[in-house]
């Protein structure tokens, strides 16, 4: 199974900076997903330093080898107390999740999870471990097990008191509030991502508010359980011809989505499986080549100015809403969960023309980059295959 998680945050009205703090990391090797939500005292940098410091040490101490509720007792005997307010520096939900289904996890401060299992809310049993040094400050340690197509929503109390004090939300939209927003889009979109429903999450937490601009930095976790969403980037030609047809039946018998970038790459896979190439038209913004098309195939597109391109829309963390060749790569990927890359390591000569725009790079950087950012920032499982 694949554990597909996200977090998309919105920082209280007026602030640069977000109060609330995310961090997950993935463990290909062993089949494990760490991650952890902390929300800062107030707003602002005081309170992102303070989420930051308390979301890192978590993780870092369940990333040693330390047991969640143990790590968790660290954290809640070394945090410090507001002098003013009386009352803990930041709070926390920490989950450790393997793709068996087994998933620890640990609450301080932050509303309660929800946890949704064959569309009905769950709430399962927990065990309270309080500090020994604050008296008033107490965890809540679940062990639960999740089956396919469960889901696990977090969030900081920005989303449950979002619309506090209006006429139709006097007490907040609340936990329940919440749970309604979940079930309901579930029922339209029940495959709906995580970070679709994040960002759904949000939204709708801003309606709340009369103005629709947030009185407190809001962050949405969804973490999701299913099968993994598997796709392929086959990009450049191999190194030796005489390996084409080899490289181009694996394209062609891979069990998921597929996308291929390259003109020549193109011509190569149409030309070993005898797939016609039908040429498009240029889309909306016009910067970049337009795409192919070929039966069979997801997505046809130019290779280095598109995946260039497209890594710019990755590092902006938005919805991307340009509809041109690198809009739908970009798609293409963050709705894919396991992607492989094949990547040719045959030089193209072109890409050394010095009358071409410099931001330009070989193929193999840009990859490296793509991949990169889709598994620190975007959470993804990624493998790349040379050729």
């Amino acid at each position: 199974m694949f554990i597909d998680i996200d977090c998309i945050q919105k920082r209280k009205n007026k602030e640069h900076t977000c109060g609330d703090y995310f961090i997950s990391k993935r463990y290909p090797e062993i089949s494990r997903l760490i991650a952890v939500l902390s929300d800062g005292l107030g707003s602002g940098i005081k309170a992102h330093i303070l989420s930051c410091m308390t979301a890192t040490m978590m993780a870092k101490f369940i990333e040693a080898g330390k047991d969640i509720k143990k790590a968790s007792e660290i954290i809640m005997e070394s945090l410090p107390i507001c002098q003013i307010r009386k009352i803990s520096y930041s709070t926390f939900s920490a989950i450790d999740c393997n793709e068996d289904g087994s998933v620890k996890i640990v609450e301080e401060g932050n509303p309660s999870f929800i946890w949704i299992h064959n569309s009905q809310i769950i709430e399962p049993e927990y065990v309270t471990v309080s500090s020994k040094k604050f008296t008033d400050r107490k965890v809540q340690v679940y062990n639960i097990t999740l089956e396919e197509n469960d889901r696990l929503i977090f969030c900081s109390d920005g989303i449950t008191q979002s619309g506090l004090g209006t006429q139709k939300f006097k007490l907040g939209l609340r936990r329940q509030g919440l749970a309604d927003i979940v079930t309901n889009v579930l029922k339209i979109a029940p495959t709906i991502s995580s970070r679709d429903l994040s960002r759904h999450i949000i939204s709708e937490a801003l309606k709340c508010e009369e103005d629709l601009l947030p009185k407190d930095d809001m962050s949405a976790m969804c973490l999701f359980f299913r099968n993994p969403r598997q796709a392929l980037v086959f990009t450049g030609p191999p190194y030796h011809n005489q390996r084409d047809n080899f490289y181009a039946n694996i394209f062609k018998d891979f069990k998921g989505k597929k996308a291929i970038c390259g003109g020549t790459t193109a011509n190569l896979i149409s030309r070993e499986l005898n797939i016609p190439i039908e040429n498009g038209k240029i889309l909306a913004s016009g910067s970049l080549p337009p795409m192919s098309y070929m039966k069979g195939v997801d997505l046809v597109t130019e290779g280095i100015l598109t995946l260039t391109r497209a890594y710019e829309y990755l590092e902006q963390d938005e919805p991307v809403t340009n509809d041109d060749p690198a809009g739908r790569l970009t798609d293409f990927l963050l709705n894919s969960d396991c992607i492989t890359f094949m990547i040719g390591a045959k030089i193209n000569q072109a890409h050394y023309d010095p009358n071409l725009p410099i931001e330009i790079e070989i193929r193999k950087n840009i990859m490296k980059k793509i991949g990169h950012i889709l598994e620190t920032r975007y959470i993804k499982k990624v493998i790349f295959q040379y050729m």
